[in-house]
């Protein structure tokens, strides 16, 4: 008699070597939505799962991992992982793997990106030629800040913020400055020519300022009026890291003010709704949470969440656990 295989729930739209390569192991329910599935509706359909494929937007917490106790393996197509109560899929022995490495160089990429488009006034230049507006050359026309030979200041100094170092220092020739829970050794600051400086020291020095630490309970709300008020009134912020990092209310009243010179978002605490008093400003930079957002890199974190939850539920170590110590299941 065959035995059934376990079943599996891919809670968002996924490639569709994905959903071949999970059904060749698994009884797999695939919601194939656009929009993500409701608490209520991700609950029900866990049910009797023995696995989840998600991504950032579906929550695991504890009051789901209570409800769902078939569940033994939680794969996200992620690499932040605070949508997940980590802590509680540990102790009720839930393997979570998330999706680290394969997303670094292209997030990196954005987050430069963004920098220069920030800097440089690219959205408020474009809206204003659609517009109409463009009428005549003056001197001080849309006239924004440099980023070549100028200091980046980087908060969160893992693997995107030292991508994001390189290419500020042997692309742009920029002083890299950063702040981070702890010291990199002193050959990788050596090789980024990075200096650590305490968190205010960063802000006061900093010429444009790049947001990349995790999001957690001590991070949220880490910029806030406060810190805006150490920063350079000519100095821009970008964030690439969690929405909840960033006091938008604070940075929309800074921007307003012109008590610092722009800012570039592609996360937002509430998001997909964005913060009302962001968008009516021109001197920001707004993406809709798109830095790991190409097609090679996507079809990587899609294939190695898949990889993960084949591994997690077949017996083998997966390749990118968050919580290997209660390995094996």
């Amino acid at each position: 008699m065959t035995a059934l295989k376990p079943k599996v729930l891919i809670a968002r739209r996924a490639p569709a070597a994905v959903v071949e390569q999970l059904s060749a192991h698994f009884d797999v329910d695939f919601h194939d939505g656009e929009a993500p599935l409701s608490a209520d509706e991700l609950r029900a359909r866990l049910q009797g799962k023995a696995g989840a494929y998600i991504t950032g937007t579906e929550r695991i917490t504890a009051e789901l991992l209570a409800a769902c106790p078939d569940l033994r393996a939680v794969s996200t197509m992620s690499v932040g992982y605070n949508h997940i109560d980590l802590a509680a899929c540990t102790a009720r022995r839930v393997l979570v793997t998330n999706t680290p490495d394969v997303l670094t160089e292209t997030t990196a990429d954005l987050g430069f990106a963004l920098l220069m488009a920030t800097a440089r006034r690219m959205s408020e230049g474009e809206r204003l030629l659609r517009d109409g507006l463009w009428k005549s050359w003056s001197w001080d026309f849309l006239a924004g800040a440099d980023v070549h030979g100028t200091t980046l200041g980087i908060l969160g100094m893992g693997r995107i913020g030292q991508a994001l170092a390189r290419r500020g220092r042997f692309g742009f020739n920029m002083n890299i400055a950063y702040h981070n829970r702890s010291r990199l050794p002193a050959d990788t600051e050596a090789e980024l020519g990075a200096r650590y400086l305490s968190k205010d020291e960063l802000l006061r020095q900093a010429d444009h300022l790049i947001l990349v630490l995790p999001y957690s309970a001590a991070s949220h709300h880490c910029i806030a009026a406060a810190e805006l008020a150490l920063m350079k009134p000519t100095a821009t912020l970008v964030n690439i890291a969690r929405g909840g990092i960033v006091d938008e209310d604070a940075l929309a009243a800074a921007l307003r003010e012109h008590r610092i010179a722009a800012a570039g978002l592609d996360v937002f605490e509430g998001e997909p709704r964005v913060n009302p008093a962001l968008l009516s400003l021109p001197n920001i930079v707004l993406t809709p949470h798109i830095g790991s957002a190409t097609m090679p890199t996507r079809l990587a974190m899609a294939g190695l969440a898949a990889d993960n939850l084949v591994a997690a539920l077949t017996g083998a170590p997966p390749p990118t656990p968050l919580n290997p110590e209660i390995l094996p299941l």
